[in-house]
Order: structure tokens, then C-alpha cells, then sequence
């Protein structure tokens, strides 16, 4: 618990630093691109628009699913993903691309991670907005539901800063890890609510256990389903509460075990 007190307190102390480094580092990941940071948004809306056109009308003839036109619900449940998937893949790899960078300052190693993943959050809050305009069109319109939004996006940030946490440790320690984090994350997320809901009991209890399928789940019930999904479901809520607790606390382990001696490790 002493080391997740130590780097709780230093992300704490250095929050300011991690916006101002997540904005510097939005800014350079697309300086050399035409478009520069609309790539944030055009990206997703072409991977939505294949899921789309493959999942929704060519496997299920534009079908509802839970009441909810297909094109709906997919951008809904999927607004996360790009954002955790991305945030994951960068946060993994962070200290051992950027710990040059730092090694001889007196730098915070366990904000490295941290500061990656909240320069692509800036990014998902821009898709959220526009997936909510979308759904306003569609004649979804907030409502008081809509409120529970304030949960599930710290909820999906604090639970990529926590994994990055534990993978970023392991990316120095193993160089492996980006590998199997990428195929791991293919994984979960098609282990998942996000493209489809099965109706076999035995799938659909093994994505409970996904935190993916809770934060699907909840922003549809925020956004389209008008459902206080964290109540109805309180199990799945204290099931991922606990489960990103002990992703914290593993991966503050890790980094406070290690990071005397990264620069061994590179």
C-alpha cells in the first residue's frame, strides 16, 4: 500500500504537469499530418462507418439491438473504445520510449504513462461530443440519465491510467509486452459489447467480467437506454471498482520495485 500511496501522492502533486505534458504531446503526435488533430476524429469515424457497413448492415440488415437503431447503439458503446484501446497501446510503451528523455532529471517516472494516456482523452471527449450530437439528431435527447456520464468517463480514464501503469512497467521489463498487449486488446474487445450482445448465457457471463462491457454498457444506458445502469447492475460496478483497484495498486508495485533500475532494464 506504501507504494500506491507514494504514486498516488505524486500524481497528486504533479497534476498540472501531466495536462500540460498530455497537451504538448497531443500536439506533436500530429504535427507532421496535413490535418494535424482532426485525425483524432476522422480516424474513429472511419473505423465506425466499417463496423457499420460489415456488423450492422451486412451481418444484421441494419437490425435494432435493445431498442435502439444499430447505428446508434454501435457509436455509442464504441466512443470508448478508440480511446482506451489507443490509450493502452501508447501508455504500454511510454516509459521505455520517453525515459531517455527524463533519466537525468528529477522527473516523476510514474506520471510518464499517465500524461500519454490523457493526451488522447482530449480526443475522446471531441468524439463523445459529436456521437452525442449524432444521437440528439436521432431524437436521443439528455435527460437527467445522461448525468451518469460523470462516472463512466473517469471511470474509462482512471482504468487505462491503471493499466498503463502495470504495462508500461512490464514494457521495460519484457519487451515483449506491446506485442501481447496488442493482441490482447483485439481480444477484449471483441470479447465485448461493443459489436454485438450474444444471447448464449455462458458469452455473455465471460464479458461480464470485461470492463470494456461495463463502460459499453454504461454509456449506452446514459446516452440511449435512459437507464441508471450502475444501480440495476451494481454488481458489475463493484466488480470493476475492485478490479481497477488492484490493477493500481499491482502496477504501483511494480513501478516502485523497478524504477531504480530501468535504466539497467533499457
Amino acid at each position: 500500500m506504501k507504494s500506491a500511496w507514494i504514486v498516488f501522492i505524486e500524481h497528486i502533486k504533479n497534476a498540472y504537469l501531466i495536462k500540460r505534458l498530455a497537451e504538448f504531446q497531443l500536439r506533436i503526435s500530429n504535427h507532421n499530418n496535413y490535418l494535424g488533430i482532426a485525425w483524432e476524429l476522422i480516424n474513429p469515424a472511419m473505423q465506425i462507418a466499417v463496423y457499420w457497413f460489415v456488423f450492422g448492415l451486412g451481418l444484421r440488415s441494419n437490425n435494432i439491438m435493445e431498442g435502439v437503431p444499430f447505428i446508434y447503439w454501435l457509436m455509442v458503446g464504441i466512443s470508448m473504445w478508440f480511446f482506451v484501446n489507443q490509450g493502452v497501446l501508447e501508455g504500454t510503451k511510454a516509459i521505455s520510449s520517453k525515459f531517455n528523455q527524463v533519466a537525468k532529471m528529477k522527473f516523476p517516472l510514474s506520471i510518464i504513462p499517465s500524461y500519454i494516456v490523457f493526451s488522447r482523452f482530449y480526443g475522446h471527449i471531441g468524439l463523445l461530443i459529436i456521437v452525442m450530437l449524432l444521437c440528439l439528431v436521432g431524437g436521443y435527447h439528455p435527460t437527467i440519465y445522461t448525468l451518469q456520464l460523470l462516472l463512466y468517463i473517469p471511470f474509462a480514464l482512471i482504468l487505462t491510467m491503471a493499466i498503463s501503469l502495470v504495462t508500461s512497467t512490464l514494457g521495460v521489463l519484457i519487451r515483449d509486452t506491446q506485442m501481447i498487449m496488442q493482441s490482447l486488446m483485439r481480444i477484449i474487445f471483441f470479447v465485448s459489447s461493443i459489436l454485438y450482445l450474444p444471447t448464449n448465457e455462458t458469452v455473455l457471463t465471460v464479458m461480464n467480467f470485461n470492463p470494456i462491457f461495463f463502460l459499453a454498457e454504461g454509456y449506452r444506458a446514459a446516452i440511449l437506454h435512459h437507464e441508471w445502469f450502475f444501480i440495476t447492475h451494481w454488481h458489475l460496478a463493484v466488480y470493476n471498482l475492485c478490479l481497477v483497484t488492484v490493477l493500481f495498486i499491482l502496477g504501483s508495485i511494480l513501478h516502485m520495485r523497478y524504477r531504480d533500475h530501468f535504466a539497467d532494464y533499457m
